[in-house]
């Protein structure tokens, strides 16, 4: 694997990713990962017939998540360079054709996007985590979850809502995701906080069902086929953001 990294930040934990990325799997194409000062700039993979290009900001290069993250984007590149289906679906036509003719909100269309990355992040999961502790990722999962819930509630029996800052339903829909990564892999037991953070947020929203969301992220098919992954895609979002049937003209 050719790792070269650029630009103000660290190679460590690129470097140190690669290696242990190499026990089990390989990249055909060079990794160009540039670090960049902009504490916003989100982490973003590109590909070309060239190679694969990693940009990520300084303050994320320097993280105590960065090997992990390096290793998460080094499974996705192993996935897009093997056209697992995950990865060359696109996502506007399955959501096209999970939605086609329905009135749909334009947050709820919004969310249909980030819960296929779900899906994809869960198969780019499926690689990495055999090949390193996943502590870190607990502790990100459940510290996410708790950054997007109230703590406190008011003087009972009222309560503020839970997650003032987020839209609850796909707050919910992340502690699916992250309740259905956890089970996929057996990283924690049923006793531990975050099951308690995504009752609370599945409480904020009644009309998501986090059992059935959970199960959807855990039960993915590990090696599916096109039409499998589509469908899975495809139900996925008309269960989130299914909308009303638009009357005729």
């Amino acid at each position: 694997m050719d790792v070269d990294v650029c630009g103000p930040g660290p190679a460590a934990p690129f470097l140190g990713a690669r290696d242990i990325f190499e026990t089990e799997r390989d990249l055909d194409r060079p990794v160009t990962v540039r670090v960049v000062e902009d504490p916003g700039e989100r982490t973003r993979v590109s590909h070309d017939g060239e190679g694969h290009r990693l940009t990520i900001s300084r303050q994320a290069a320097t993280s105590a998540m960065a090997r992990e993250l390096a290793l998460h984007e080094y499974a996705h590149m192993h996935h897009h360079e093997r056209d697992h289906p995950s990865h060359t679906q696109p996502t506007e036509e399955a959501i096209f054709l999970a939605l086609s003719g329905r009135s749909v909100e334009r947050r709820k269309l919004t969310h249909c996007y980030q819960i296929a990355n779900h899906m994809k992040d869960i198969y780019a999961d499926d690689i990495w985590l055999e090949l390193a502790p996943a502590a870190k990722l607990v502790d990100y999962l459940e510290s996410s979850l708790a950054a997007a819930l109230a703590d406190r509630p008011r003087d009972p029996p009222a309560w503020e809502r839970l997650t003032p800052a987020a839209d609850p339903e796909i707050t919910a829909v992340n502690a699916a995701f992250a309740l259905g990564l956890i089970e996929r892999h057996g990283l924690v037991d049923t006793g531990h906080r975050i099951y308690d953070l995504a009752h609370a947020a599945a409480a904020d929203a009644p009309g998501i069902d986090l059992a059935a969301f959970k199960r959807r992220f855990r039960t993915l098919s590990p090696d599916p086929g096109e039409s499998e992954y589509r469908k899975a895609l495809v139900d996925a979002a008309r269960a989130y953001a299914g909308g009303a049937e638009q009357a005729a003209d």
